[in-house]
C-alpha cells in the first residue's frame, strides 16, 4: 500500500514551475501598477539589496 513516489528532480521541478508561474504573475501586476504600495516598496528594496550585493561581490568586478 506505498503511494507512488516522485524524484527528487521531479519534485524540484515542480516547485521551480510554480515559482517561476508566481514571479510571472507578480511581474506583470507590477508592471501594470496593481500592486499595493507596501509590496512595491518592498520589491525595491530587495532589488535595491541584490544591487549592493552584486556590486560588492569581486566577481564583479571589473579589472583595473
Amino acid at each position: 500500500m506505498s503511494a507512488p513516489l516522485i524524484t527528487r528532480e521531479e519534485a524540484f521541478a515542480n516547485a521551480r514551475r510554480v515559482l517561476d508561474r508566481a514571479r510571472a504573475r507578480r511581474d506583470a501586476d507590477r508592471a501594470a501598477g496593481r500592486l499595493p504600495l507596501d509590496v512595491e516598496l518592498e520589491c525595491r528594496r530587495l532589488e535595491r539589496i541584490q544591487r549592493e550585493r552584486r556590486a560588492a561581490s569581486p566577481a564583479h568586478r571589473t579589472a583595473a
